[in-house]
């Protein structure tokens, strides 16, 4: 049996980090899953991102 057989023989546990569209998905399908809310800092927009780091 090859290692990547043995990796599925065992209970998914998944961290999903995002969009909770897949979090919501996943807890439907009875998968053990939490959800982390994440997003880029100043919503993607470098400029802002990059002032922002000059005021930590």
């Amino acid at each position: 049996m090859t290692k990547i057989n043995k990796l599925f023989e065992k209970e998914l546990k998944i961290i999903n980090i995002g969009l909770e569209l897949f979090y919501r998905d996943l807890k439907k399908q009875k998968y053990s899953v939490i959800h982390v809310d994440w997003r880029p800092i100043a919503g993607g927009d470098k400029k802002m991102a990059s002032l922002l780091s000059k005021l930590q």
